[in-house]
């Protein structure tokens, strides 16, 4: 009696791995209606001043942080960070959350087999009599004739590889994040440094014009105008001190631990990474790697694998129950001689009329893999012009920081006539005072040039999908 049972119960365990059907449709094709190569000319000047060996000749996507970065304390602060940015450390528990999903979906492919031993008393006062069971068999089974479960577990397994995409790209926004604090910090610092040295210079004038303005060789009206530069100098450094001290608490957030003085930047350093031009006929297809990307495509893969699994809804579906044991009134002849017994108990569910639920949720199933695939062309498009937008910047930086270096060197050059001129008596004050500005402001508008060209490197590389490897491969 329990041959044909376990013949039963091997067909069945075959249809669970095997399946039989497949409902899935064919995913459809992205159109993102992007150009094939970039809106700019291979040669673009964005190779940085020492751009590192493993940079060269490598796609962003390919080249590690620790290769990019060449500043040892930036990547030792972004090694912490991995460790501990409780952002990151969140995407991580949702990757192994999604991993624990897909092997719940997963388990429903194959029949769940459980031993289940029973006492049972019947009958009316003392006299009950006591039924011992023991038996091993599987409940409520689910034949994949048409591939509802298989679809259901192939869309979990999709959006567990979304999560761990997403997970990536955590950790290339929190790269790239540190990255910029860092050299913000380094950019502030700077402007601090110049504001004291403007404000050490305003004071040496202020000291020759109070001496001069005793001799009345000068009127009050310069006194009080080198007064005021004074005090002008002195709130930039007092601003440009804060600003460093939100900095150095915004790093600290980011790298989610204490840092100590050593692993500050000093200065804006111009050597921070490398990444040398693209090279010519680069694709656009390269955005496909990105991280975002590649989270859009498995979403969309999911909701494609949904849209199967709803139309597998409209058609019958079978399960099984059934097991194998012994029965007996005596414990001690559990497992005895003419004991056994077994029990098998198909059922089939034919779906009549349900309201209109089934193919609402079909039409649900549908809209909801149409707007994955919107979605999906979307990061293309978003990707694409993050790239067209930081090669751009990448010419016009260049640009600006050597005419903002020759700025610089011109003002200087003016300061100082201006200066020599002011202590032989030949020019007033508010000619000082102008040439002092004037080499102010462009040292300030070269140190912020001098971030934006940087801050844009590193959004290139991010934006090319590098950032998310620790090493080059």
């Amino acid at each position: 009696m329990t041959k044909p049972l376990l013949t039963t119960l091997a067909l069945a365990a075959m249809l669970a791995v095997t399946g039989c059907a497949s409902l899935e449709p064919t995913l459809p094709a992205a159109d993102a209606a992007i150009p094939g190569a970039w809106p700019l000319p291979p040669v673009t000047g964005m190779a940085a001043p020492t751009a590192t060996p493993a940079a060269a000749g490598q796609a962003a996507v390919d080249i590690g942080w620790r290769d990019f970065f060449a500043d040892p304390k930036l990547t030792e602060l972004i090694a912490r960070a991995l460790d501990n940015n409780r952002d990151l450390r969140v995407a991580v528990l949702n990757v192994e959350r999604a991993r624990a999903q897909y092997r719940i979906q997963r388990a429903d492919q194959l029949p769940s087999v459980g031993a289940n031993a029973t006492l049972t008393r019947s009958g009316d006062g003392p006299q009950a009599a006591p039924t011992y069971s023991a038996s091993l068999g599987i409940a409520a089974f689910e034949l994949d004739l048409f591939g509802r479960v298989r679809n259901l577990s192939q869309a979990a397994l999709q959006q567990y590889f979304a999560h761990e995409e997403a997970r990536r790209s955590a950790q290339l926004t929190l790269v790239a994040e540190i990255a910029n604090t860092y050299l913000t910090l380094g950019a502030d610092r700077e402007l601090e440094r110049v504001a004291r040295v403007a404000l050490a210079n305003r004071q040496e004038a202020l000291t020759l014009t109070e001496k001069r303005y005793e001799l009345g060789a000068v009127s009050e009206l310069d006194l009080s105008q080198a007064r005021t530069a004074i005090e002008t100098a002195r709130t930039d450094v007092s601003r440009y001190a804060g600003q460093v001290a939100q900095d150095i608490n915004a790093l600290t957030l980011l790298v989610g631990a204490p840092l100590e003085a050593g692993l500050l930047p000093d200065r804006l350093d111009l050597e921070t990474q490398g990444l040398s031009a693209l090279p010519a006929g680069l694709p656009a297809e390269v955005l496909l790697r990105r991280p975002d990307v590649l989270q859009a495509e498995h979403q969309l893969r999911a909701a494609n694998a949904n849209i199967g699994a709803a139309r597998a809804a409209f058609f019958p579906s079978i399960s099984l129950t059934g097991g194998i044991g012994s029965a007996s009134n005596e414990l001690s002849g559990l497992f005895a001689s003419g004991t056994r017994v077994w029990s098998f108990i198909p059922q089939v569910n034919l779906p009549i009329f349900q309201g209109g639920r089934l193919r609402a949720n079909l039409g649900l199933s549908t809209a909801d893999r149409d707007i994955a695939l919107a979605s999906y062309e979307k990061s293309i498009q978003a990707g694409f012009r993050e790239v067209a937008d930081a090669l751009a910047l990448t010419r016009t930086l260049a640009e600006q920081k050597a005419s903002q270096q020759a700025l610089v060197a011109a003002a200087t050059r003016a300061d100082e006539l201006s200066r020599a001129r002011y202590e032989t008596g030949r020019d007033s004050y508010l000619v000082l005072l102008d040439s002092q500005r004037t080499l102010y402001a462009a040292q300030q508008s070269l140190v912020a040039t001098q971030l934006a060209e940087q801050a844009n490197r590193v959004t290139l590389y991010k934006v090319l999908g590098g950032g998310w490897k620790e090493r080059s491969s």
